[in-house]
């Protein structure tokens, strides 16, 4: 193999990218190429690219795998990273910049005019952005674990809040900036602040942030905070897939994610629309994980057991995978007898709850194939919020209402979730639902969330047989707030009932989602609450798949917080990102046959 190292490829606007090209020995006609591009250094192994027998491949000898099967491999880092001139804006520059890099590789003499792409997160955002503009030579993608259909909705908001995901992954890596890697002085200014004292004093502005020493990060950060309107902004090329499907090539495409992971919406919408607007095969493979840890069989507290491992269950391994994915879709055109769908998901649950050596629940689970998604048979089931705390399947008969007090100088913090990137702040996975001191803003005395005055909670009878939820969930709540805005959050809780191990349960978080008030009604448009006035919200927590267990209790927790998951709503009506006024705003859950305060479940015939 045969590498050429540093070539410098221009873009339109005469920036330079630094690019690696690998090329098979002996190379005499020309083949087909698989490009990576990344913001995470090209000249370092991906962290996802750890198999089950802990060997991390490299750079080098990813190439070399695939120059035995006849393809060039090119590893390109983003604009203004690494080797890479110009200046890192996050995303707006990767639809262009992709375009511009498949053009120069089409026109290589070792390119036979075929370019298939693969990379995790930021790697997949790189491909979906310049595959909205159809670049020449695309045949073919492999999107793991990101790949914006809508960054509004998931990856930098949700709901209308902001994800601070976005807050700790542009601290982490401004100090791996070029300016920082350049100047030691820069770097020790940014490494000497203390990340968790900034979370505690948000939101941040220009120059009172960890970011003041490096403005690139500091300006694009503050910016996506406070552009709370879904506008022009949102669906512009990079962060919004959804506003060029129809610029998109019908192409076959792996999409790969995990319930834990901080993409599961972003993929699932990716494999819809490929699926509804095009005819060549896709493939989909959700596993528990967190975000690209297709190997490590827990996540949280939760273990999954070894059949969880991508190696040996899904593929022999990774590798192996897009090394069979390229072959049947990039060597030659792809085959009109391939099923145009192929469906592989895990279903959490079922196992024995017990503890286990590392002190993890064993919750257990099973893979699934399936010829589509939703799931075959996928059925809906509603359960109604009661008066009483119990969730049942018919509504109220009677008017009542639950209220509680929200203090966004107290708010209710993040314990675990389907989240990424919140290093060294927080974590996602699967955790019991308790104010652990292991978790930021938490209390420290281990009691249960619920036990919180301001969170409501509701839960059905233990369960007479398994429930399976498997797909998309949606809570319809009546509400009201004294607020000019509040937010509303809602929590998905797998209820193990007390044991040996868990004398007191094990509540298990499976999704959760959010709402921000202003946007009830538009998320264009948004409008200040009416203090008194009753108003219905809608929250989309992320899908999933969990086995919820004969015995269990299925539970549902509402709240009007969830941080440092979400930035904190300051209930005062403050323009995005510029709260200087936080009140307590009390909140109303109404429960009534006029007002069904219910959630609905997508789940299997069992």
């Amino acid at each position: 193999m045969h590498a050429m190292k540093n070539l410098m490829v221009p873009m339109r606007d005469g920036v330079r990218l630094a690019t690696d090209v690998y090329l098979p020995d002996a190379t005499i006609t020309p083949l087909p190429v698989i490009i990576e591009r990344t913001p995470y250094n090209k000249s370092l192994p991906s962290r996802s690219e750890k198999r089950f027998d802990g060997h991390h491949l490299g750079r080098e000898e990813m190439a070399a795998a695939f120059a035995a099967k006849g393809f060039v491999t090119v590893f390109q880092d983003c604009r203004g990273r690494y080797g890479s001139e110009g200046e890192f804006v996050k995303y707006v520059n990767e639809g262009e910049d992709g375009y511009d890099t498949l053009a120069w590789l089409v026109e290589q003499p070792w390119c036979n005019g075929r370019v298939g792409s693969m990379g995790l997160s930021y790697a997949a955002h790189t491909q979906l952005a310049m595959a909205c503009l159809n670049p020449p030579g695309l045949c073919t993608m492999v999107l793991d674990s990101g790949g914006f259909a809508n960054a509004f909705q998931c990856g930098i908001r949700q709901g209308g809040a902001f994800e601070l995901k976005q807050a700790t992954w542009a601290y982490k890596q401004a100090k791996e900036s070029p300016a920082a890697k350049a100047d030691p002085l820069l770097r020790a200014s940014l490494e000497k602040e203390d990340i968790h004292a900034w979370f505690a004093n948000m939101p941040w502005r220009a120059g009172h942030s960890p970011l003041r020493h490096a403005p690139e990060y500091e300006d694009y950060l503050l910016d996506q905070w406070r552009r709370g309107s879904y506008d022009a902004y949102w669906k512009q090329l990079g962060i919004c897939a959804d506003h060029y499907r129809a610029r998109i090539p019908d192409i076959p495409v792996l999409h790969m994610s995990s319930w834990y992971d901080a993409y599961v919406s972003s993929t699932l919408d990716n494999f819809d629309a490929f699926t509804r607007h095009g005819n060549a095969p896709q493939r989909l493979i959700m596993g528990p994980w967190l975000h690209g840890d297709r190997n490590i069989t827990y996540s949280g507290d939760a273990e999954y057991g070894q059949a969880a491992a991508f190696d040996g269950h899904v593929e022999s391994d990774w590798l192996a995978c897009r090394l069979q994915w390229f072959e049947t879709h990039l060597l030659q055109p792809t085959p009109e007898t391939i099923s145009p769908q192929e469906v592989q998901v895990f279903i959490m649950g079922g196992g024995s709850g017990r503890r286990d050596e590392y002190q993890r629940i064993n919750h257990g689970g099973e893979w699934l194939t399936a010829p589509q998604w939703p799931l075959p048979g996928s059925q809906q089931l509603t359960l109604h919020f009661h008066a009483d705390g119990i969730l049942r399947e018919n509504a109220p008969t009677t008017s009542a209402s639950q209220t509680y007090l929200s203090d966004p100088r107290q708010p209710v913090p993040t314990i675990g979730g389907a989240l990424t990137s919140g290093a060294p702040v927080f974590a996602g996975g699967a955790y019991d639902q308790r104010e652990s001191s292991r978790f930021f803003g938490a209390r420290g005395d281990n009691l249960p969330l619920i036990e919180r005055p301001d969170v409501l909670s509701f839960e059905t009878e233990p369960l007479t047989s398994d429930i399976v939820v498997a797909g998309s969930i949606e809570f319809e709540l009546w509400v009201e707030t004294d607020g000019l805005d509040t937010d509303f959050t809602a929590k998905l809780v797998d209820v193990y009932p007390p044991s040996t191990d868990y004398p007191d349960g094990f509540a298990m978080n499976i999704t959760d989602g959010i709402i921000r008030a202003r946007y009830r009604n538009s998320w264009s448009e948004p409008s200040p609450t009416v203090p008194g006035q009753c108003f219905k919200v809608s929250i989309t927590p992320f899908a999933t798949c969990n086995r919820f267990k004969e015995g269990h209790r299925l539970r549902i927790d509402i709240a009007s917080s969830n941080f440092p998951r979400f930035d904190v709503n300051p209930n005062s009506g403050e323009p995005e990102g510029l709260a200087a006024n936080k009140r307590v705003a009390r909140n109303t859950v109404h429960m009534s046959s006029e007002k069904p305060s219910r959630v609905a479940l997508t789940v299997l015939p069992t």
